[in-house]
């Protein structure tokens, strides 16, 4: 089983001609409503692969949240609910596509601080965590038997994390305080440029097949999901880097938040 520890949102997603200007209305061509955020799409991309999933984060009692608990388990992601006596709205994104242009407006999870549910968190082979929900985030990475770490840009509670993990999945745009990131692997990805993989001292450079990209919304998440579900499955990180390439490419190839999964 694959433990996904993170932010749970509902997307709204509009999709429009062209980016409105200031004072400007549009017309969206086409809505989307969808669970987002990167511990529960990666959630979604691992249980689409074929793993067993549960994703632990916070959405509570809101009517809003329904929306998200509806999405994760039409994807077939079980849910712990760390919030589940909050009755504050969730975290909500609104996202206006425009071909490969976004923008986007975020009420994410802000300074509001959940523990670990009573049950405890359970047993995972792999665990994966985005630094969100910081209580929960270290309480996986303490747990966890081996640990990859979302690291999209750099959180205060990546101090308390990294030193457990076996792979760290950056962006180009991450920046650690020292300028060093320790762990067994470090993994770096560039938008379509080369992934690069640092292990044992030495760099590589993975190349990234050219894709006619026709929405980026998700593909780090996709990226780590499959990251999460070929390392779990006992691949190489050779097999697995190849293997989350190729998924985050049939990502960006399809529009929409989740129909392009039954193209895996």
């Amino acid at each position: 089983m694959i433990l996904c520890v993170g932010l749970a949102t509902v997307d709204l997603v509009y999709r429009v001609d062209r980016i409105p200007g200031a004072d400007e209305k549009a017309q969206a061509t086409a809505f989307e409503v969808a669970a987002g955020g990167p511990a529960a799409n990666a959630a979604v991309t691992a249980a689409a692969l074929g793993a067993p999933v549960t994703l632990v984060t916070a959405i509570g009692s809101h009517p809003l949240g329904a929306l998200i608990r509806s999405d994760l388990r039409n994807h077939g992601v079980r849910v712990i609910d760390a919030a589940v006596a909050s009755g504050a709205p969730p975290p909500v994104s609104s996202i206006v596509v425009a071909g490969h242009e976004r923008t986007i407006i975020s009420r994410n999870a802000g300074e509001l601080e959940f523990s670990v549910p009573p049950e405890g968190l359970p047993d995972a082979g792999l665990t994966l965590v985005d630094g969100h929900h910081p209580a929960l985030a270290v309480a996986a990475a303490r747990a966890a038997h081996r640990l990859v770490v979302d690291a999209g840009t750099w959180r205060p509670v990546f101090a308390d994390i990294l030193p457990y993990a076996e792979v760290v999945a950056c962006s180009a745009a991450f920046r650690h305080p020292t300028g060093v990131v320790e762990a067994p692997h470090v993994v770096v990805t560039h938008g379509p440029a080369p992934v690069t993989w640092t292990s044992g001292g030495v760099t590589r450079s993975v190349p990234v097949p050219p894709v006619d990209a026709v929405e980026t919304s998700g593909a780090g998440d996709a990226f780590h999901g499959a990251l999460a579900y070929f390392l779990a499955g006992g691949a190489t990180m050779e097999e697995t880097l190849a293997e989350a390439i190729r998924v985050a490419g049939v990502r960006v190839r399809h529009p929409g938040a989740r129909d392009w999964l039954d193209r895996l």
